[in-house]
């Protein structure tokens, strides 16, 4: 199980301050990208029965393109930012038509568009410490601001009992890695703290490094007062087609009228 110790904080605190380096971005990609691709299908029939069947689509958060390659395979165009360059290394191999930056959502530059899409929690982490309540009802404005008429705006977050008890812990193995994974809720700071360990061979040898990801909590209902109040027209879902989310998930499908 993922070590809660002393040492496991001093081990991550000594590292750079980074998101998905090379190994949790290898593994992410390899070992947890079935949501992205599950949820693909439901997102392009959001963008069909809206007529939104061609042009450009800005993937905000797009780990490792992932999304971005079923945008590419059916017609769109795709531009992609994540703050993580190894992750950004991974999508631009995987969709080679597809333009994809390494920097934070808070800097993102947002051209006119048909759809934005910020897919797997991604306004909720904190490693921008830009990333405040205020920046991210800018990065709102600026979505519709970029969106055509009728353009899509799909993302989601994590909402408070997002980690049921309050910790969680579990392990996962590949052929080649394995992640010991740790959770914890604070219910009165609305945060949750994600301690992650990775270990990858290399050689004959594992290579271990250790992640810390903290995630600001929302309120969903706000958030729907949020985006309505840009000018938004917003329902909120559970699922993306058969793909069902834990607890304390939240989607949002917003179109500019």
């Amino acid at each position: 199980m993922p070590s809660t110790g002393a040492s496991f904080r001093a081990r991550a605190t000594q590292r750079a301050t980074a998101a998905y380096r090379d190994d949790l971005a290898y593994i992410h990609d390899v070992g947890f990208g079935g949501f992205a691709d599950r949820a693909a299908p439901w997102l392009l029939q959001q963008l069909a029965e809206r007529e939104l069947r061609d042009g450009l689509v800005i993937d905000l958060g797009c780990g490792s393109g992932i999304w971005a390659r079923a945008l590419s395979v059916a017609g769109y165009s795709v531009l992609g930012y994540d703050i993580s360059p190894s992750m950004v290394a991974i999508a631009q191999k995987r969709v080679p038509r597809g333009e994809f930056h390494a920097r934070p959502l808070l800097a993102a530059r947002l051209r006119p568009c048909v759809a934005v899409t910020a897919i797997g929690e991604v306004f909720n982490y904190l490693f921008d410490k830009r990333n405040t309540p205020e920046a991210l009802d800018r990065v709102f404005r600026n979505v519709y601001a970029a969106l055509r008429p009728r353009g899509l705006f799909v993302f989601d977050v994590a909402l408070p009992g997002r980690v049921p008890g309050g910790l969680a812990r579990s392990y996962t193995l590949g052929s080649d890695w394995a992640c010991l994974y740790e959770a914890e809720e604070d219910a009165r700071k609305q945060l949750v703290t994600r301690r992650i360990t990775t270990f990858r061979k290399v050689g004959q040898t594992y290579r271990r490094d250790d992640e810390v990801h903290l995630l600001r909590l929302y309120d969903r209902d706000k958030l729907t007062a949020q985006l309505r109040a840009i000018g938004f027209r917003v329902r909120t879902v559970r699922s993306y087609g058969g793909t069902a989310f834990p607890p304390g998930y939240a989607g949002f499908v917003a179109q500019k009228p």
